[in-house]
């Protein structure tokens, strides 16, 4: 109907026309005619119609062809294909680094090869694949967004998953997206779903002044928790009572942990302790939870800094009827639903000024960097995040 109409319009301004000759105006027309097809891409799609053959070849990225020791990581050229359907092209600015990429590479959880490490990235859409729209997923191409990428994110460009990326807010930057994206949304998830953190409850958060460890102590303070912390330095519990921490031990000389606790909470027998500890290190504190916390109390294991905690019998539950969760970020924010609600509550904390955020520092996209990422992580040294700048 459309061009009908502009073909009754532009008829008499032809006929009109003294000067015209019989044949300019009807090339024009087919030439106007053309462009009035149908596009032989859905609405959806010409976006990426629009941007895809200004996508590189090949990129820059972190990949290991084997898991192993620190060495089998190399900064490379790998090929880079287009989007494929329910899949967004990102150019990164910024990637997060956490322990999840060290386990990977070493083979704690077996993966194919060759893979390119990296969890989390935030950057800029350029190009997406079919099915994602701006109406479904709330992003266009050239818009910020950050994403929870399952690997990958240690490149130049990256493809994510379309319900798992989401577009930023005015007030939170790339490198801000970087920082807190995957460990905010661990922290958040697990004090939410894991043990669903009371005001007023005891919380006890082991290695309290790292990356995710500060997130924890500081939205179990934002819940109304009191939050004992445990750390291995003076430096580090400066930081952990800074964050929201009512008090902090020592992992030093001969501190007794568990009666440090129990003069802080109080109470008698099996009600003493605390209401849930937040575990990071894994192996070597594994043990000592079960005495931190009081009867019907919660273990999040969340970690394995120390190593994988070895596999115990359901028995040991039972003298306090104790519940013990090892949870995985990616399922408490499977579905879309899950990912953008969780992912704007985290944002709006941080806006609100309630989640202050560390960095540790800034690495390059290098051998060498990516490398001492994983170094400075594994040595248990380390304060707050890391981020690899990638652009």
């Amino acid at each position: 109907m459309l061009l009908s109409s502009l073909r009754a319009t532009v008829r008499p301004a032809l006929t009109n026309s003294t000067r015209a000759s019989t044949t300019a105006p009807l090339v024009r027309l087919t030439a106007l005619s053309a462009h009035l097809q149908p596009s032989p891409f859905p609405h959806h799609l010409r976006s990426f119609a629009m941007t895809s053959q200004q996508l590189p070849t090949t990129i820059r990225a972190a990949q290991i062809q084997e898991q192993g020791d620190i060495d089998v990581i190399q900064v490379i050229d790998v090929p880079f294909s287009k989007p494929g359907p329910g899949q967004v092209a990102i150019k990164v600015e910024y990637a997060g680094v956490n322990f999840i990429d060290t386990y990977q590479r070493g083979g704690v959880y077996k993966l194919p090869m060759p893979y390119t490490l990296g969890n989390e990235s935030a950057g800029v859409v350029v190009a997406v694949g079919d099915g994602v729209d701006e109406a479904t997923y709330g992003y266009k191409v050239g818009d910020r967004v950050a994403a929870y990428t399952a690997g990958g994110s240690f490149a130049g460009y990256v493809l994510a998953k379309a319900d798992k990326t989401v577009k930023l807010p005015d007030n939170i930057s790339t490198k801000t997206a970087a920082t807190v994206l995957v460990q905010g949304l661990t922290a958040l998830t697990f004090v939410k779903e894991a043990h669903e953190v009371k005001k007023g409850e005891y919380i006890l958060v082991q290695a309290a002044a790292g990356g995710l460890g500060l997130l924890l102590v500081q939205l179990c303070n934002h819940f109304g928790a009191h939050v004992i912390g445990t750390t291995s330095t003076e430096e580090k519990a400066k930081l952990a009572k800074a964050a929201g921490a009512s008090e902090v031990i020592l992992y030093s000389g001969n501190v007794d942990v568990a009666a440090e606790v129990y003069k802080i909470t109080g109470g008698e027998g099996i009600d003493r302790g605390v209401h849930a500890v937040f575990d990071g290190v894994g192996r070597d504190t594994f043990d000592l939870d079960f005495e931190l916390v009081r009867r019907k109390g919660t273990i999040v294991t969340l970690g394995n800094a120390s190593g994988p905690v070895a596999p115990f019998a359901p028995l040991k539950l039972g003298p306090k009827n104790l519940k013990v969760c090892r949870p995985v970020l990616n399922q408490y924010v499977h579905t879309q639903e899950e990912f953008l609600q969780y992912t704007k509550e985290l944002f709006d904390i941080v806006a609100s000024g309630d989640l202050n955020l560390s960095l540790h520092g800034e690495y390059e996209l290098s051998t060498e960097g990516v490398k001492q990422t994983q170094l400075d992580l594994t040595s248990r040294k380390t304060s707050g995040k890391l981020i690899i700048k990638v652009a």
